[in-house]
């Protein structure tokens, strides 16, 4: 969650003062999964933020975020049960709110702890538990990071099940702040006061009966980074108190997650948001400029790091309402589309009970559902080519998925090269989302997309394995000018990479021999902490400028599709930083042909 309005009623808030609500009694905790079944695929379900955070009419009608009541949650559950539940959508996720009236001002219990609004849920959080268990689902609920500041009560609040210790022994003395909003006091968790009240709302919602956690604004990340803003240690205690709470509980981390930070958030987590809120906090659910074109670029750098017990979370999946989501008919397949080969976890903000038509065959594809779903790894983008988009990733079967796009504004024809595949010759294909198959295709497959669409495919290989020439950037035999500098490169194929491509730095490959003349997709291996764009050339001839995805970091290698077209016999292909900055270069593989 993150908005400027948010963060203009949360002001409002700490000038209200605190006030307290004493917690009921612990009752018995629900039967629950084992912490083993926790983020073995990614998890599907709803939230409720989407329609909270909207300016779409009549969903807010006691005010902004006034939707986030127990009734409309319900009726959420219910629909999901009878509409989705068969199709593997399981969590019911309750978003920011839950214990701020209609004001937004906050009620906290006589330990510090959230407590629920008695405006938006009248019979506490348990029961709504239990009723989303009754239905055969799993309850989420939803914290910012830190101790809020209006829970402070000048530092005497006492912390539940931890004698001596008062909410002035869990943060800094100098009270700095943290989280997205730096609505909250940081925990110093040297202080072993800080440990047992996290271990205190753990328990809370374990005794509540809830099955997810979404922990927001945390750092690095969130738009925030330094020492005020490293939230690890704090997720690394909501682990740990999970672990002590008897009661298995996803626990989900946002926003905008530092990748530098991945290995913590994979130790410690079962999900992470890399990236903004896709919500545009206007008249719709979502804009397909607002952010959710930027998961394209921003998706690539994260994907090695999806798998069972954690995944990349694009954040909520807004295509099943028409009019309200805000997006054409090929916005929300190319939406859907990327949400799915990406792996990251399919939740809907959309309203369940209003569900279109077409909504609806996105949502439910069966086939789509099960390449999210199954051992199928993340995709990734095979070719640099601008608005004009590959995905792929190579099956347990031996197949390819294949997405194709078109992010640009108008239509135009997309092309899969088989050879960027890593086969040659013939390749059978189906097409996912009209359930079909589409015979066998020749070294390529061509669809023509309307602005901002895709199509999504399987495609079997027919022909062998595609056959290549490598050649290493930092061989004598090529040529360097400008900045360019040859590099050591531990992930590199001979131990070394071409860097400092910049400002005018060129890298020419020398002697690319090819017997026969045509266009050839050449796979360029490559390391670029950002997406960055390039200038490809070969002999000469004109060049293309094309943007290579992030691999993540600078220590890591991928692979890129470059289509150049080659002469028979001896060729050059060049690398033109221009007066830009370009991707670090460790080979080039040319496909041979018999």
């Amino acid at each position: 969650m993150r908005s400027s309005l948010y963060s203009f009623v949360l002001v409002l808030a700490l000038a209200a003062g605190l006030t307290t609500a004493v917690p009921a009694a612990a009752t018995p905790v629900a039967d629950a999964a084992p912490a083993a079944d926790l983020a073995r695929k990614p998890y599907m379900g709803w939230t409720s933020w989407s329609m909270q955070s909207s300016k779409y009419p009549g969903l807010n009608p006691d005010g902004d975020y006034s939707y986030l009541t127990e009734k409309n949650v319900l009726k959420q559950t219910g629909a999901m049960a009878s509409k989705l539940k068969k199709y593997g959508y399981e969590y019911v996720n309750i978003d920011a709110g839950w214990w701020r009236d209609m004001a937004w001002k906050p009620k906290f219990d006589a330990y510090a702890r959230q407590a629920p609004d008695a405006g938006r849920f009248p019979r506490g959080m348990k029961p709504v538990a239990d009723d989303i268990h009754a239905k055969g689902l799993k309850a989420g609920i939803y914290l910012p990071v830190g101790l809020e500041k209006e829970a402070y009560g000048e530092g005497k609040m006492p912390i539940w099940n931890a004698e001596g210790c008062t909410t002035g022994d869990i943060v800094h003395d100098d009270l700095r702040t943290t989280n997205g909003w730096d609505s909250a006091y940081k925990l110093d968790f040297s202080r072993p006061c800080a440990q047992k009240y996290i271990d205190s709302q753990a328990q809370l919602f374990a005794d509540w009966g809830y099955d997810f956690l979404k922990l927001d604004g945390v750092g690095p990340g969130s738009s925030k980074s330094g020492d005020n803003y490293n939230n690890v240690a704090d997720v690394a205690a909501w682990k740990k108190a999970i672990a002590r709470a008897g009661r298995p509980i996803h626990l989900e981390i946002s926003w905008s997650l530092d990748i530098d930070h991945v290995a913590d958030w994979k130790k410690y987590s079962n999900g992470w948001r890399i990236d903004t809120d896709v919500e545009c906090y206007c008249s719709t659910l979502v804009s397909w400029e607002n952010s959710v074109d930027d998961r394209w670029d921003d998706a690539p750098g994260w994907t090695r790091h999806a798998g069972p017990g954690g995944w990349n979370d694009l954040d909520s999946l807004n295509v099943g309402n028409g009019e309200m989501d805000g997006l054409t008919k090929a916005e929300r397949q190319s939406y859907a589309t990327l949400w799915a080969i990406a792996k990251s976890p399919l939740y809907t903000g959309d309203d369940l009970t209003r569900l279109d038509d077409y909504g609806v065959s996105l949502l439910t594809n069966r086939e789509v559902i099960a390449l999210n779903q199954g051992s199928t790894p993340p995709a990734r983008p095979v070719t640099a080519s601008g608005d004009r988009q590959v995905w792929s990733a190579k099956n347990a079967d031996g197949s390819h998925t294949v997405a194709l796009f078109n992010l640009g504004d108008s239509p135009a024809a997309v092309t899969a090269e088989f050879s960027s595949l890593g086969f040659s010759g013939r390749g059978k294909v189906r097409d996912l989302w009209n359930h079909e198959d589409l015979g066998t295709h020749k070294d390529k497959l061509t669809q023509t997309l309307p602005a901002h669409g895709s199509r999504l495919f399987t495609v079997a290989p027919r022909g062998p394995e595609q056959q290549a020439t490598a050649y290493e950037a930092e061989s004598k035999a090529n040529t360097l000018s400008g900045n360019a500098a040859v590099g050591d490169c531990a992930a590199c194929s001979g131990g070394s990479k071409v860097g400092n491509l910049y400002q005018g730095g060129k890298l020419r490959f020398n002697d690319i021999v090819v017997r026969e003349p045509g266009r050839y997709v050449i796979d360029v291996a490559y390391v670029s902490g950002d997406p960055r764009t390039v200038q490809v050339s070969a002999n000469g001839n004109g060049s293309t400028a094309l943007k290579f995805p992030s691999t993540g970091d600078w220590g890591t290698t991928e692979t890129i599709g470059v289509p150049v077209t080659l002469k028979a016999g001896t060729n050059t292909v060049t690398f033109d930083s221009g007066d830009g900055y370009a991707p670090d270069i460790d080979r080039i593989r040319v496909p041979r042909r018999s």
